[in-house]
C-alpha cells in the first residue's frame, strides 16, 4: 500500500479527536499530496462532489491485531464486541474510513490540497486513497445501527471563560467547544475532581468535568510551554 498523502489537522495527539467523522463541520483539514501523486490531472472532476471518502492509516495501534472482540468506548469501554461489528482502530490491518466534506481545491506549488471539513484524524495522518462519495449508493437513510443506537447522548454543557477562549482565533472557536461537548474522556472515566488536558491548535486546553458540565480552567500555549 502506497501513501498518496497526509492530512494535516488541529490534533496533534489522538486524545480529544471525534470518534466518528462529520460530527464536528467546524473542524477542517488539508490534504496534501505526495510529490508523486501531485498532478492535477489526477483529481480532475473531483470538484463536482461535495463529499470524498478518505482512507487512512491509523497510528499508534501497535498492540496485538488477533484479538477477535474489542471493548467499544460507546459501550464504557468494558463490553466486548467482535472486532468486525465495530471501528476500533485496533484491528488486523489499521485502516480507517471517513467522509469528508470537500470545500474547495487549491492549485499551487504543492499541487491540488484538498480543503476537507467534519474531519476525525490526528495532524499527519498518511492517507492511502480518495474515492468521491455517492449519494446514490452510499446513503442507505434507514439502516440499522445496532448496538450504537442505544449510545447516543446529547453532550455536555461547556463552560469555557471568555478570556481564556479568545486565546483562539474567532473561526476556531466553535470547533474547540463542539470537541469539547463530544466529551473527549474515556467513557470509562467519571472523576470529578481529574483534570484533562487535550492539545487543539496550538494550546492545551485544560479541563474538568462534573455533573455533565465541562469546565476550562486553563488554556496553555504549546509552543511557549516547551
Amino acid at each position: 500500500m502506497k501513501i498518496i498523502a497526509y492530512i494535516h489537522t488541529d490534533f496533534p495527539e489522538k486524545f480529544g479527536i471525534p470518534r466518528q467523522s462529520n460530527l464536528i463541520k467546524e473542524l477542517r483539514g488539508q490534504v496534501v499530496f505526495e510529490p508523486e501523486y501531485r498532478n492535477p490531472d489526477a483529481v480532475k472532476g473531483l470538484e463536482g462532489f461535495d463529499y470524498i471518502w478518505l482512507l487512512w492509516k491509523f497510528q499508534g495501534t501497535e498492540r496485538s491485531h488477533e484479538a477477535a472482540t474489542v471493548k467499544p468506548p460507546r459501550l464504557g469501554g468494558k463490553t466486548h464486541m467482535g472486532v468486525f461489528a465495530t471501528r476500533s482502530p485496533f484491528r488486523p490491518n489499521p485502516i480507517g474510513l471517513s467522509s469528508v466534506r470537500l470545500e474547495r481545491i487549491e492549485y499551487g506549488v504543492k499541487g491540488p490540497v484538498l480543503h476537507v471539513s467534519g474531519i476525525d484524524l490526528k495532524d499527519k495522518t498518511p492517507i492511502y486513497d480518495i474515492k468521491p462519495y455517492l449519494p446514490y449508493a452510499d446513503c442507505h437513510a434507514d439502516a440499522r445501527e445496532g448496538f450504537v443506537h442505544d449510545q447516543k447522548n446529547e453532550g455536555l454543557q461547556v463552560v469555557f471563560p471568555e478570556e481564556l477562549l479568545c486565546v483562539y482565533p474567532e473561526e476556531k472557536r466553535s470547533a474547540i467547544i463542539e470537541v469539547l461537548r463530544q466529551d473527549p474522556r474515556p467513557a470509562y472515566h467519571d472523576d470529578p475532581e481529574r483534570r484533562y488536558g487535550m492539545s487543539f491548535a496550538g494550546y492545551d486546553v485544560h479541563f474538568k468535568v462534573k455533573e455533565g458540565i465541562l469546565t476550562v480552567f486553563e488554556v496553555v500555549d504549546l509552543e511557549n510551554s516547551r
